[in-house]
C-alpha cells in the first residue's frame, strides 16, 4: 500500500490555524480507507502522536479524531525528510516544503512524489481527492497522471 506523509498547518488546518480547511474531512476520510498514512508534520517528529492528537481535537470531530489515532508518527529532526522511507512507494503532502527539502527529493528521483497544497485555491482538498483516486486508479505518479 502507497504511503501519505502527512503535514497539518496549512493542509488539514488553514494556515493561521483558525479552522479545518474546506474539504480536509474527505481528504483524511479517504487517506485513512487508501493509504498507510504517517504525520510528517512539526507537531509531530519523533515516535509520539499524542500531541498530535491533542492538538487536532480542538478542531475535528470526536469520531475524526479515533480514525487519526492510526496514522502514525516518523522520526525527523531538521528536515522533514529525515522522515521518509525513500524505499517505499509515497506521496508526502504538504504546503510549504523548504527548498532543501525538495534537493532531498530531488536526489532521491522523486521530487514528483511531493504535492504541494495551497488553500487561496477553490475546493483545492476536494480536487487533491479526486486526483488521488485517478492515481490509485491508474497506479501512476502524481506529475504524470494528469
Amino acid at each position: 500500500m502507497k504511503r501519505i506523509y502527512l503535514d497539518i498547518d496549512g493542509v488539514l488546518l488553514t494556515q493561521r490555524n483558525q479552522r479545518i480547511s474546506d474539504g480536509a474531512i474527505d481528504l483524511l476520510n479517504y487517506l485513512l480507507q487508501n493509504f498507510d498514512c504517517y504525520w510528517l508534520t512539526t507537531h509531530c517528529h519523533n515516535n509520539d502522536t499524542s500531541a498530535v492528537i491533542g492538538y487536532l481535537s480542538q478542531f475535528f470531530p470526536k469520531n475524526i479524531i479515533e480514525n487519526l489515532k492510526s496514522v502514525k508518527p516518523v522520526v525527523w529532526d531538521t528536515l522533514k525528510t529525515e522522515g521518509i522511507d525513500f524505499d517505499s512507494d509515497f506521496y508526502w503532502i504538504d504546503d510549504y516544503p523548504l527548498e532543501s527539502e525538495k534537493k532531498v527529493l530531488e536526489q532521491h528521483n522523486c521530487l514528483e512524489n511531493l504535492i504541494q497544497v495551497n488553500l487561496d485555491n477553490k475546493d483545492e482538498l476536494l480536487h487533491l481527492v479526486q486526483k488521488l483516486k485517478i492515481l490509485n486508479e491508474k497506479n501512476c505518479t502524481f506529475v504524470e497522471k494528469l
